[in-house]
């Protein structure tokens, strides 16, 4: 699959492209630190089956896209710090540049317009396609995504040590230990998965790509990006919002909030549900990305 430089953002961005060139676009957007792959292959697969075309991607700083090589975070201490008091903090580059590279995609391909559903970081993402690129979204779907408002419940402890855990070594059984390790803090206590099958699909993660490096600079554009809900009030595309009601990373009341603030938004919550997308999860989450679709 192949790698295509956005023409706005001039960012070289890897994608992987399924489905029929004729048919209504469903663009996939990962989460902080994700690679593509964390979009499940029979997730795509259900998606194709249905009669869409779906494009997912590499955001920027992570897995075949382009990388931020030499471009420093702040410390997450003085981010907050920085935050707190109101003062900008410079960034290497924001989550609206991030929103802009998935339009550019588009572009690139001469894609006019696309269901955009984002997961996680990829929601918050999403939610700026919509706020700066209205006109170009058929309907969005933010996925176990936040407004960002401060004030909401923050991440079980052991959910966001794990997600930031400095790596204790380079080498592959490292490596994997460590993407097991936040795959059992994060995933879904309804649907407890399989080791031997986890540990597979972590294990084609790392030798597909490597790059710590990236996720405190999109961290950092998390927390610089702050709150979302005014921006939200005046998206005017379709939105459908999904969370899980055991997320232990990105906590139910932060999809409630979601919903709440973009006009017109439907909630729907799952039990069980934590931040990931289990296999058993896949049909019923499918069927409501179709469902939203085919309302509009």
């Amino acid at each position: 699959m192949p790698t295509i430089t956005t023409p706005n953002t001039g960012i070289e961005i890897f994608y992987e492209d399924n489905g029929k060139p004729e048919n209504e676009v469903i663009l996939l957007v990962m989460g902080l630190g994700a690679q593509l792959t964390l979009w499940p292959d029979e997730l795509v697969d259900a998606l194709v089956g249905e009669g869409f075309r779906v494009i997912r991607y590499d955001n920027r700083d992570i897995g075949l896209s382009q990388k931020m090589e030499g471009a420093r975070a702040p410390s997450l201490a003085t981010q907050v710090l920085r935050k707190k008091f109101g003062w900008p903090a410079k960034v290497p580059y924001t989550l609206t540049d991030m929103a802009h590279d998935g339009i550019g995609l588009l572009d690139a391909l001469k894609i006019d317009t696309a269901h955009v559903v984002g997961a996680s970081m990829g929601g918050m993402i999403a939610q700026l396609m919509a706020v700066h690129h209205g006109p170009r979204l058929r309907s969005l779907t933010s996925i176990m995504s936040t407004t960002g408002n401060g004030k909401l419940p923050q991440a079980e402890k052991h959910a966001m040590d794990a997600l930031i855990a400095p790596l204790a070594g380079m080498d592959e059984e490292t490596l994997v230990a460590h993407g097991l390790n936040i795959a059992r803090n994060i995933g879904s206590p309804g649907f407890p998965f399989d080791p031997q099958q986890q540990r597979e699909k972590v294990l084609r993660n790392v030798r597909r790509s490597v790059y710590p490096a990236g996720l405190p600079r999109q961290l950092a554009a998390i927390i610089d990006d702050g709150c979302r809900r005014s921006r939200l009030a005046d998206v005017r595309v379709p939105t459908l919002v999904m969370h899980g009601e055991d997320d232990p990373l990105v906590k139910l009341a932060a999809g409630e909030d979601t919903a709440r603030h973009i006009p017109g938004a439907r909630l729907v919550t799952i039990p069980g549900w934590g931040h990931d997308i289990p296999l058993p999860l896949v049909d019923r989450v499918a069927g409501e990305i179709v469902a939203h679709a085919r309302a509009m």
